[in-house]
């Protein structure tokens, strides 16, 4: 058998099956039990306290707001997998949305996590695991590791509803690459067909169609062996990227230059004034005076030129442009000079 190109990839690497994916939850809740950190007295913590107090059959008294410094308003966020049933337990995050200084030490009360549609798929609950920490002093200074206002209950929601993939119904699955590009979209195709004749066509740049088997057993034991294919995908295409707010320039192997020359060096223009005080001769009724002695000097450092020939590739570039001792600020002038020039073959990408 022949053997299989170094940098092939398997096909789960490359994408994924359209609608076997995560789903993304968030609800509004109280956390309760702030040693004094909490939200005092906002109108929309103390409407909350009495819904949350009515729930359990204790009614807070009409026209009256309790100062709620060990309660805090929060949201709630979470991922519902893919395949998740009723019963299941997935983690959540609880965020501050007021002025509390820190959850610290609180409990979210049961509160209800919604999706997209606006229903309900989980109930939340549970004591919070805070990382960060904030203390402050009677003067004023206060002291804040991490983030306090943020905190974590792992296994904290429990699912009540799950979310129908379609993967053992439809007709026809839908495979989608994470980056557009047809070759790699053809290659997919092919090595599919040739272990499953006929089942996979393509729709565009992304998507490819499959013809699976029906029932879900047949139709998954299928999905995990595409998935384990050995595909090798498209070189990435020419692009060289920029940070402008760092200085990191990151070029990819694929990037190539037509010929060129660049002329990189540093001229450095020193100024010297060194004045001198000239005292008069005595009884000569002169004045004292300050005498000016500049001395100018120009030097011009790395006065060499580095040519490329065609199709110079990216080691060729990063060694001439060490031997010229570039700059990552220098850098990112001559790329976007070699841009404007035309002997650039990339795409430029500035952060």
């Amino acid at each position: 058998m022949a053997a299989l190109p170094a940098h092939a990839e398997r096909v789960r690497d490359l994408g994924a099956f359209q609608g076997v994916r995560s789903n993304q939850l968030t609800g509004y809740g109280i956390v309760v039990g702030l040693n004094g950190t909490g939200d005092d007295s906002l109108e929309y913590v103390t409407q909350a306290m009495r819904g949350v107090s009515g729930r359990v059959g204790v009614q807070l008294p009409a026209g009256i707001n309790p100062s709620l410094k060990n309660a805090a308003a929060v949201m709630i966020t979470a991922d519902l997998p893919a395949f998740a049933k009723p019963g299941q337990r997935i983690d959540v995050t609880v965020s501050a949305i007021g002025k509390a200084k820190s959850l610290r030490g609180g409990a979210l009360i049961l509160s209800p996590l919604y999706g997209a549609d606006g229903q309900i798929y989980a109930m939340s609950q549970g004591n919070l695991a805070v990382g960060g920490l904030g203390i402050s002093g009677a003067d004023g200074s206060k002291l804040t590791v991490n983030v306090p206002t943020v905190g974590r209950i792992a296994d904290g929601a429990s699912v009540e509803r799950s979310v129908a993939t379609g993967f053992d119904s439809a007709e026809m699955l839908r495979w989608n690459l994470f980056q557009a590009d047809f070759l790699t979209a053809t290659r997919v195709r092919d090595a599919v067909n040739k272990r499953w004749p006929g089942m996979a066509s393509i729709d565009d740049g992304v998507s490819l169609a499959l013809r699976l088997p029906a029932g879900s057993d047949a139709r998954a034991s299928t999905m995990a062996a595409i998935e384990m294919l050995d595909v090798s995908p498209a070189e990435a295409p020419a692009r060289v990227i920029v940070n402008s707010r760092t200085g990191t320039v990151v070029i990819n192997s694929a990037v190539r230059l037509s010929p060129a020359a660049i002329s990189h060096g540093k001229l450095t223009v020193r100024i010297d004034e060194s004045p001198t005080v000239v005292q008069p001769a005595p009884l000569s009724r002169g004045e004292t005076s300050v005498q000016q002695d500049s001395k100018l000097a120009v030097e011009e450092e790395g006065k060499r030129v580095a040519l490329f020939k065609p199709g110079a590739s990216l080691a060729k570039l990063v060694d001439a442009l060490n031997t010229l001792g570039v700059s990552p600020s220098d850098l990112v002038a001559i790329l976007e000079a070699l841009k404007q020039a035309g002997a650039l073959k990339a795409e430029m990408v500035v952060l």
